[in-house]
């Protein structure tokens, strides 16, 4: 019997623990901390999430605000507002909401400072990941590995196989887990048998963006499935890429969407802002 991985709970619970030290960082500091948040053009989708973001940062006490350029914005004036808040000292983390429009450059990011990039997605920070030691890693693929260690699954000497090679996701997975001591094998479009490849997982990890593609004859008996896709079935219905009525039952464990990763996210946003005010201390 599958035991489901309920990512609101979880978030829930590290939250409610991250706004207890958020309120003893403004008492013992007398500071806010503080989190910026770009976003260019009027991408619904876009909007909905910086939304989804700030509401998120008022509960356990960060203080957000949203900067907004219009669709037509200039690369200078994109990069002269993130050199702005890159110098601001009430700016603890910086995030770019992506996609930018067709016409903006996404090098702009790099003038985000490693110690304001609470996504993860500098160069020094990967760069840290891959050498094991102190970064700010990407939301996602540490909300996962929170996830695991919520559950107590063992990853020590386990399989893990990570379909998908995304920077934001693929590649910080597949670090976090070797750091962790599993054996990893990435998994993409060009992989050769790739369902013999996911078959040998203890742990396999989807990223690869396509409904209902990890299907039951892909996955080990008693494997932990955890499913990062966000995707619409041939109905319209919100999925993941695990096609998950089929795998679950073959699980220990399981992710469903929505409910699973896609909480931890933005937790794990928050939680890398929150390190990042505490690394200014120092």
């Amino acid at each position: 019997m599958y035991k489901l991985i309920d990512g609101k709970t979880i978030a829930n619970s590290i939250r409610t623990d991250l706004a207890v030290k958020i309120d003893e960082f403004k008492k013992n500091t007398g500071r806010n901390i503080g989190l910026a948040v770009v976003l260019v053009g009027e991408n619904t989708a876009s909007q909905i999430y910086v939304r989804n973001k700030i509401k998120a940062c008022e509960e356990v006490g960060i203080k957000s605000s949203a900067f907004y350029l219009p669709e037509k914005a200039t690369q200078k004036e994109l990069e002269d507002l993130i050199l702005s808040l890159a110098e601001d000292q009430n700016i603890n983390g910086i995030l770019v909401q992506l996609p930018l429009p067709a016409h903006l450059s996404d090098k702009a990011l790099k003038l985000i400072p490693d110690s304001k990039d609470v996504d993860g997605f500098s160069a020094d920070n990967i760069g840290r990941l891959c050498l094991n030691t102190q970064s700010t890693v990407a939301c996602t693929p540490y909300g996962v590995m929170k996830m695991l260690e919520y559950e107590n699954i063992e990853i020590k000497g386990k399989n893990a196989v990570v379909v998908g090679r995304s920077n934001i996701v693929g590649k910080p997975m597949a670090m976090l887990l070797l750091n962790a001591d599993a054996t990893v094998t990435v998994c993409h479009s060009k992989t050769k048998n790739l369902k013999e490849q996911c078959r040998q997982a203890d742990i396999l990890v989807s990223a690869i963006g396509k409904a209902k593609f990890i299907t039951s004859d892909m996955v080990k008996d008693g494997a932990v499935v955890i499913d990062v896709g966000m995707n619409r079935d041939c109905d319209g219905k919100l999925c993941g890429d695990v096609d998950f009525d089929n795998v679950k039952e073959k699980c220990s464990y399981i992710t469903p969407v929505p409910g699973g990763v896609g909480p931890m996210t933005i937790t794990m946003l928050m939680y890398n802002t929150y390190l990042s005010a505490l690394r200014s201390l120092d």
